[in-house]
């Protein structure tokens, strides 16, 4: 008698769906999902990557297992507060509650006393106004480079933006300002040169082509040594003389001046110092949702609102319903975490310390997305093997270490405290794992 084709035994997709784990599933991820899943597990049996009687036990542990969204939390132990790749600023909890409420009907665009259509994100507006009282109006845009795009677009399309040679930045990923804003139809006019920039240059650009003069706060570099900048007190009689519209772009997110970063540059002080337009980016030392923040004078902000673009690039409810409870609300994790007590940040991680028997050393962190380069924030950090950064990461929970001079360093400067004790189990899963690998390579 012949044997049996073991692929006669996979089990059948009826009999699968029929399972009770696998109907739960069906019950919070899509029918597709769930069938993909069923056909995955078949397919590798029938490749003999699976024995049949495998077939089930891999299905049950990956519905289990699978979520709707394939984001996965990570404990952020680097120190970088505000990192780009870990989605910049983690949202206070009155900024996820107004998510939660936003995700429903809300009366984001409407009036509900007469019923009729309000304007977008006034509530979100006010509290901006209400944060920074030296802006006229505020606009909300889905992000910062959309912010630069929109400001570049209404005042100096087919026009010039005069512009200082040391401020063409790149941004992220590769993106560079001078791109951005030549997508828009404006001509740059380069001021200057890469390391001094005067007044008299600006002057000398200045004439009836002229959109906009744009200052740009540098991100993620400094220029030292031999350097000579034009400040916005300086620009603003200039610029108001020839009836020009002066736009900063800070990028960094502070409203207002914060002891903690006295380089950095806000919002209120911009202001001040004669900026019509200023731009800035929510989720950033704002400690909120990708968002871009135009605000300043109201003749100029209304020009902006009523282009055709501001259509394109606007916020979508969610974003605004969390900047307005970011603004509102108890201050965020980014600000919290950037104002830690470096008494507290050591107690806490001589604790950890003591519980896995490691040492402590002294680590700054830093701001991160671009805000406040080259400052230190002062801190402490568990020095690690460093093989166990890949563990870490991998780990449930996910925790993101720094690898630095060969040592795998935990900060706890963007850890809640209440999470401390996760941070300990995980490392000490690592440390185990870690363990067993080593004593199977010695076997």
């Amino acid at each position: 008698m012949d044997d049996i084709d073991p692929r006669r035994l996979i089990p059948r997709t009826n009999d699968l769906l029929a399972l009770p784990a696998v109907r739960e599933a069906r019950t919070r991820l899509s029918e597709r999902v769930v069938n993909d899943l069923v056909r995955q597990f078949q397919e590798q049996a029938r490749r003999g990557e699976l024995g049949p009687g495998q077939v089930q036990p891999a299905l049950l542990a990956a519905v289990a297992e699978r979520k709707a969204t394939t984001l996965r939390p990570v404990l952020n132990a680097t120190g970088v507060i505000v990192h780009t790749n870990l989605g910049r600023a983690p949202l206070s909890a009155a900024a996820v509650e107004a998510l939660v409420t936003a995700s429903g009907y809300v009366d984001v665009e409407l009036d509900l006393a007469d019923g009729s259509r309000s304007r977008r994100g006034a509530g979100t507006r006010a509290a901006l106004l209400a944060a920074c009282p030296a802006a006229e109006d505020a606009l909300v845009v889905n992000n910062g480079a959309a912010a630069l795009v929109l400001a570049t677009t209404a005042l100096a399309a087919g026009r010039e933006v005069v512009v200082s040679r040391g401020e063409l930045v790149e941004i992220g990923a590769g993106f560079r300002l001078t791109d951005l804003m030549e997508s828009t139809g404006a001509r740059l006019r380069e001021v200057g040169t890469t390391n001094r920039t005067h007044l008299h240059d600006y002057a000398g650009a200045l004439g009836p082509d002229t959109g906009c003069v744009l200052k740009v706060h540098p991100s993620n570099f400094r220029v030292d040594g031999f350097t000579s900048a034009v400040s916005l007190q300086e620009l603003s009689p200039l610029a108001a003389a020839n009836g020009i519209p002066l736009v900063a772009d800070l990028g960094s997110g502070l409203l207002a001046p914060d002891p903690y970063l006295p380089q950095e540059p806000d919002v209120a002080t911009a202001l001040a110092s004669g900026a019509d337009v200023v731009i800035a980016s929510g989720d950033k030392l704002l400690g909120g949702p990708q968002a871009g923040l135009l605000l300043g004078r109201k003749e100029v902000i209304t020009r902006l609102a009523r282009h055709p673009l501001a259509r394109a690039v606007r916020a979508d409810k969610l974003a605004l319903a969390a900047l307005e409870a970011t603004v509102a609300g108890e201050p965020p994790p980014v600000v919290q975490a950037l104002h830690a007590d470096a008494g507290q940040l050591r107690r806490r991680t001589e604790r950890l310390a003591q519980e896995l028997g490691v040492p402590v050393v002294a680590h700054d962190g830093r701001v991160g997305g671009g805000g406040a380069p080259g400052f230190p924030l002062p801190g402490w950090a568990l020095r690690l093997p460093e093989g166990l950064a890949r563990l870490l990461r991998t780990g449930d929970p996910a925790v993101l270490p720094r690898v630095h001079d060969g040592s795998c360093l935990i900060d706890l400067r963007c850890v809640p405290p209440t999470d401390d004790d996760r941070i300990l189990d995980a490392v000490r899963q690592a440390l185990a794992s870690l363990e067993v690998a080593g004593a199977g390579r010695a076997g």
